[in-house]
């Protein structure tokens, strides 16, 4: 008789649990005999096309019981461990420690803190459980540490934020790209590849970045600007746009408003100033700016870089003010991106755990917005409060002004700027309750903490960079003893008081998002969990037009009208500014922060995989040689880089890629590498977004004291 072989188990269509590329893959379950799920490929989605980086491939190695959590801990009074505890118990105790904050010290004494991982249905519940069960304002999320510069920037230029308003795959077929303070090459891998046809296709790439990383090593031309210094590079590119009469006059005049106040302000940043100001060569900003203006068609994509700056917001719209001078923008493939970072990034704001949010994207001191939501969650709208503090101003008051906090999905110990200052607050709290799918930094600190089902096993909505609304479907069980955080709001709900309201199924929470949404500017009505499986996904906004049309979605915005009132782009006239702290003696070293390939946010999960920690076990500090030479270091000694705020530790790695005044060191680790502990906190007045990416500090021999390095 012929051998009988079992079948393989079905595979699961779904996306990466990682980055807002949202890749296409699929999951086979355990097999006979299996103990892993696997990750099989999917070339028939878009974005990625079955290609997966490690961080992708490797993801269900999170599934295992041996590096998550599996059932709830409870801090003893008795040892002040953590220790194991049933679910009725670990719930009672969140319950009553948010109670006993209220009735102490009021409504916003208690405070919530989300995360841009988590899908729509959760995001939308934690906003609708922050005000209508606790009645709290102070609420927010870590989203706020990753695009909100860039978001206030398309809302006053454009009038909408959707961080791609075209999909990715109109990007090779542009004529030139300008990619500001973004290294897709480890960010996020996948997205290379559509750089890389862009070339083919006989485009032309400039990366802007101060250090000369695995992406700016495949452009047709690197600038390296002094870090802080990305809003004098394109006022300097808009001021030679003018200067050599490159402008779209009849776009200009068809479609914008505050063109002469904008031309005015760039045309105080001749080329020589701004060489002194951002270290790029004149001859460099005119290539540039040749061949921004040369190609029929161009595209400006920042992330980080010019984002993460207390003038982060002024730096996006000197930037989409290029693009609308150029008549780069409201065009088929041209127009400005932010290439957003966590996996729903963009879902997460729209949707209600921003602090200044309600679900569609509408404004929370809306009247009309508050009328509509209150409608389609049964309260009255004078219930709802008010607008909260941004994420690090939540942080910070914890302690004093917000006395309890309940976090999901998020690991502000090692995301935060000043983070032994946010560590020190977060244990000054009189409670702390943590759901997470591992025991973070953040989560050892707590005094519940509450396991979580992730990504494979449970379904939901996520929407990806290019406002693409997907479906995460469920591929496998989760263990005994976790609970998905909707089922964790819904159990805290009705012991606060709100039996009704909260549902554990994905699906009937989206159902009352999509009526939460109908109308606002991230309108989402029109689209179905059906739909969004037969489409491969659907583009917002998507009204549900009526029972006999249905609405394409919206791939490209702005081609025929902008979002505004009128229907014209804004010009917003911007200057450049010092960053908030600059070199001086004590301190002469810049210090720029960001990612590496095989290690994600806060590390919290990609650090429990092991092929991941083989290929990056740890933080480095990478400096120019010259500044090696200074220090007497070689590779692989220990550096300390020093701010007025703490110190981070990590190998030397020299490297003439980077410029010889500035450092740089990753973001993913705790302990004595922890970069955060050197980061400045202060705020875009605009965005609220952190300055990560620029600071003054010390280097230093970790083994000498002190002053090891001067100025000069």
């Amino acid at each position: 008789m012929p051998e009988l072989t079992a079948p393989a188990a079905p595979l699961t269509a779904t996306h990466c649990p990682y980055c807002a590329l949202q890749c296409g893959m699929n999951l086979r379950g355990p097999g006979p005999g299996e103990e892993t799920v696997q990750v099989v490929e999917r070339p028939d989605f878009p974005v990625n096309r079955g290609a997966l980086c490690g961080k992708g491939r490797t993801a269900p190695a999170l599934l295992s019981s041996r590096v998550r959590l599996t059932e709830p801990l409870v801090r003893s009074a008795a040892t002040g461990r953590l220790e194991p505890a049933g679910w009725e118990e670990a719930l009672e105790r969140v319950a009553e420690g948010l109670l006993r904050t209220r009735a102490a010290h009021g409504r916003d004494a208690v405070g919530v803190f989300g995360g841009g991982g988590l899908t729509n249905e959760k995001a939308y519940t934690l906003g609708k459980f922050a005000r209508v069960v606790l009645g709290t304002s102070q609420i927010d999320y870590n989203g706020r540490f990753c695009m909100s510069s860039a978001a206030a920037a398309h809302q006053r230029a454009f009038g909408l934020d959707r961080g791609l308003p075209f999909p990715m795959e109109d990007i090779p077929r542009t004529g030139c790209v300008v990619l500001v303070g973004s290294n897709l090459a480890e960010t996020m891998p996948p997205a290379l590849r559509f750089l890389t046809e862009l070339r083919e296709n006989g485009g032309t790439l400039i990366v802007i970045d101060p250090r000369r990383t695995r992406t700016a090593e495949q452009a047709d031309l690197h600038l390296a600007p002094r870090p802080g210094t990305d809003l004098a590079l394109a006022l300097g590119l808009l001021h030679l746009v003018v200067a050599e009469g490159r402008t779209d006059e009849a776009f200009i005049a068809d479609r914008t408003t505050g063109w002469e106040e904008a031309r005015s302000a760039a045309m105080a940043y001749w080329p020589e100033l701004v060489e002194r100001i951002t270290g790029v060569g004149v001859p460099q900003l005119r290539a540039a700016a040749s061949l921004f203006c040369d190609a029929s068609s161009s595209m400006v994509l920042t992330a980080r870089g010019p984002e993460q700056q207390s003038k982060g917001t002024d730096t996006v719209s000197a930037w989409i003010n290029l693009c609308l001078a150029t008549g780069r923008a409201g065009r088929p493939l041209s127009g400005y991106g932010c290439l957003t970072g966590q996996g729903n990034g963009q879902g997460g704001r729209e949707h209600g755990q921003k602090a200044d949010q309600l679900p569609g994207y509408r404004k929370l001191d809306d009247p009309a917005a508050r009328a509509h939501v209150a409608e389609v969650w049964g309260v009255a709208p004078e219930s709802l409060p008010g607008p909260g503090r941004s994420a690090y101003e939540l942080l910070d008051a914890l302690g004093t002004e917000v006395r309890s906090l309940l976090v999901m999905g998020s690991n502000p110990v090692v995301s935060a700027p000043r983070a032994a200052h946010v560590e020190e607050r977060l244990r000054s709290l009189d409670f702390l309750a943590v759901a997470d799918v591992v025991l973070s930094e953040t989560a050892a600190l707590a005094d519940v903490v509450l396991p979580v089902t992730q990504w494979a096993e449970e379904t939901g909505t996520t929407t990806n960079l290019e406002g693409r609304v997907l479906l995460r479907r469920r591929a496998v069980s989760a263990p005994p003893g976790v609970r998905s955080d909707l089922e964790i709001l819904g159990g805290l709900a009705a012991l606060l008081g709100h039996e009704k309201g909260f549902p554990a199924d994905p699906e009937e929470v989206f159902e009352e998002l999509r009526r939460a949404s109908a109308g606002g500017p991230a309108d989402y009505s029109g689209i179905t969990y059906r739909r969004i499986a037969e489409e491969d996904g659907v583009f917002w906004p998507c009204p549900e037009d009526s029972a006999e049309i249905r609405h394409p979605g919206t791939p490209r915005l702005f081609l025929d009208r902008f979002a505004t009132p009128d229907g014209r782009a804004r010009f917003v006239p911007v200057t450049h500014r010092a960053a908030a702290e600059e070199p001086d003696e004590d301190y002469p070293v810049l210090l720029t922060t960001g990612r590496v390939v095989s290690q994600y946010q806060s590390g919290a999960q990609t650090r429990r995989v092991d092929e991941l920690n083989a290929a990056a076990p740890g933080p480095f500090v990478e400096l120019h040689p010259l500044l090696a030479e200074r220090l007497e270091a070689a590779e692989g000694d220990r550096i300390a880089v020093v701010s007025r705020r703490g110190r981070a530790v990590g190998p030397a790695r020299i490297t003439t890629g980077i410029r010889p005044d500035t450092v740089f060191m990753p973001f993913h680790w705790p302990g004595e590498g922890r970069v955060n502990s050197v980061t400045n906190p202060a705020l875009d007045p605009t965005s609220r977004m952190p300055e990560f990416k620029v600071c003054a500090v010390r280097v230093e021999r970790a083994d000498a004291g002190p002053g090891a390095l001067e100025a000069g």
